[in-house]
Protein backbone atom coordinates (compact mmCIF):
# COMPACT_ATOMS: atom_id res chain seq x y z
CA UNK A 1 0.00 0.00 0.00
CA UNK A 2 1.26 3.47 -0.90
CA UNK A 3 1.96 5.76 2.03
CA UNK A 4 3.49 9.27 1.94
CA UNK A 5 6.89 9.66 3.56
CA UNK A 6 5.79 10.97 6.95
CA UNK A 7 2.49 9.13 7.40
CA UNK A 8 2.37 6.16 9.71
CA UNK A 9 -0.34 3.55 9.46
CA UNK A 10 -1.55 3.54 13.07
CA UNK A 11 -5.27 4.27 12.84
CA UNK A 12 -6.55 0.74 13.45
CA UNK A 13 -7.08 -1.70 16.37
CA UNK A 14 -9.75 0.48 17.96
CA UNK A 15 -7.95 3.78 17.38
CA UNK A 16 -10.16 4.41 14.34
CA UNK A 17 -13.37 3.81 16.31
CA UNK A 18 -12.26 6.08 19.16
CA UNK A 19 -11.23 8.82 16.73
CA UNK A 20 -14.71 8.83 15.24
CA UNK A 21 -16.28 9.16 18.68
CA UNK A 22 -14.02 12.08 19.61
CA UNK A 23 -14.59 13.88 16.30
CA UNK A 24 -18.38 13.59 16.71
CA UNK A 25 -18.14 14.83 20.30
CA UNK A 26 -16.17 17.93 19.30
CA UNK A 27 -18.44 18.64 16.32
CA UNK A 28 -21.48 18.57 18.60
CA UNK A 29 -19.82 21.00 21.03
CA UNK A 30 -19.30 23.48 18.19
CA UNK A 31 -22.79 23.14 16.68
CA UNK A 32 -21.30 21.38 13.68
CA UNK A 33 -22.38 18.19 11.95
CA UNK A 34 -20.15 15.48 10.54
CA UNK A 35 -21.91 14.54 7.31
CA UNK A 36 -19.39 11.84 6.34
CA UNK A 37 -16.19 10.51 7.89
CA UNK A 38 -13.78 7.80 6.82
CA UNK A 39 -10.70 6.75 8.77
CA UNK A 40 -7.91 5.19 6.72
CA UNK A 41 -4.86 3.58 8.34
CA UNK A 42 -2.78 6.77 7.88
CA UNK A 43 -5.27 9.66 7.67
CA UNK A 44 -8.93 10.56 7.85
CA UNK A 45 -11.35 12.51 5.72
CA UNK A 46 -14.28 14.54 6.98
CA UNK A 47 -17.22 16.21 5.32
CA UNK A 48 -18.37 18.59 8.01
CA UNK A 49 -21.00 21.32 8.19
CA UNK A 50 -19.49 23.97 10.46
CA UNK A 51 -21.35 26.76 12.22
CA UNK A 52 -19.84 30.01 10.84
CA UNK A 53 -19.86 31.43 14.39
CA UNK A 54 -16.98 29.10 15.29
CA UNK A 55 -15.20 28.64 11.97
CA UNK A 56 -13.52 25.60 10.49
CA UNK A 57 -10.03 26.39 11.83
CA UNK A 58 -11.19 26.41 15.43
CA UNK A 59 -13.20 23.19 15.05
CA UNK A 60 -10.30 21.37 13.38
CA UNK A 61 -7.82 22.63 15.99
CA UNK A 62 -9.99 21.26 18.81
CA UNK A 63 -10.61 17.98 16.98
CA UNK A 64 -6.92 17.40 16.41
CA UNK A 65 -5.86 18.47 19.89
CA UNK A 66 -8.43 16.47 21.80
CA UNK A 67 -8.16 13.37 19.64
CA UNK A 68 -4.36 13.35 19.91
CA UNK A 69 -4.45 13.71 23.69
CA UNK A 70 -7.20 11.15 24.33
CA UNK A 71 -6.06 8.54 21.82
CA UNK A 72 -2.44 8.61 22.98
CA UNK A 73 -3.61 8.22 26.61
CA UNK A 74 -5.96 5.36 25.76
CA UNK A 75 -3.58 3.58 23.35
CA UNK A 76 -0.10 3.92 24.90
CA UNK A 77 1.51 1.83 22.14
CA UNK A 78 1.06 4.87 19.85
CA UNK A 79 3.62 6.84 21.87
CA UNK A 80 6.38 4.44 20.90
CA UNK A 81 5.54 4.81 17.19
CA UNK A 82 4.89 8.53 16.92
CA UNK A 83 6.19 11.60 18.73
CA UNK A 84 2.75 13.16 18.06
CA UNK A 85 -0.41 11.93 16.35
CA UNK A 86 -1.09 14.82 13.95
CA UNK A 87 0.97 17.38 12.08
CA UNK A 88 0.03 21.06 12.22
CA UNK A 89 -1.28 20.96 8.67
CA UNK A 90 -4.66 20.05 7.22
CA UNK A 91 -6.53 20.58 3.98
CA UNK A 92 -9.89 22.37 3.85
CA UNK A 93 -12.04 22.99 0.83
CA UNK A 94 -15.56 24.26 0.47
CA UNK A 95 -18.10 22.09 -1.25
CA UNK A 96 -19.50 24.97 -3.26
CA UNK A 97 -21.91 23.85 -5.97
CA UNK A 98 -20.98 20.17 -5.86
CA UNK A 99 -23.81 17.90 -4.75
CA UNK A 100 -23.30 16.63 -1.20
CA UNK A 101 -24.13 13.10 -2.37
CA UNK A 102 -21.12 13.12 -4.72
CA UNK A 103 -18.76 14.28 -1.96
CA UNK A 104 -20.15 11.68 0.47
CA UNK A 105 -19.71 8.93 -2.13
CA UNK A 106 -16.10 10.02 -2.74
CA UNK A 107 -15.27 9.83 0.98
CA UNK A 108 -17.07 6.49 1.41
CA UNK A 109 -15.06 4.99 -1.45
CA UNK A 110 -11.63 6.01 -0.13
CA UNK A 111 -10.97 2.76 1.74
CA UNK A 112 -11.94 0.74 -1.33
CA UNK A 113 -9.66 2.81 -3.56
CA UNK A 114 -6.70 2.45 -1.19
CA UNK A 115 -7.18 -1.31 -0.83
CA UNK A 116 -7.10 -1.70 -4.62
CA UNK A 117 -3.86 0.27 -5.09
Amino acid sequence: MWCPKYRRQVLFQGVDVRLKEIKIEVANEFNSEIVEMEVMPDHLQLLIDVDPQFGIAKVIRYMKGRSSRYVRQEFPWLKSLLPKLWTNSYFVSTVGGAPISVIKKYIENQKLRIKNV
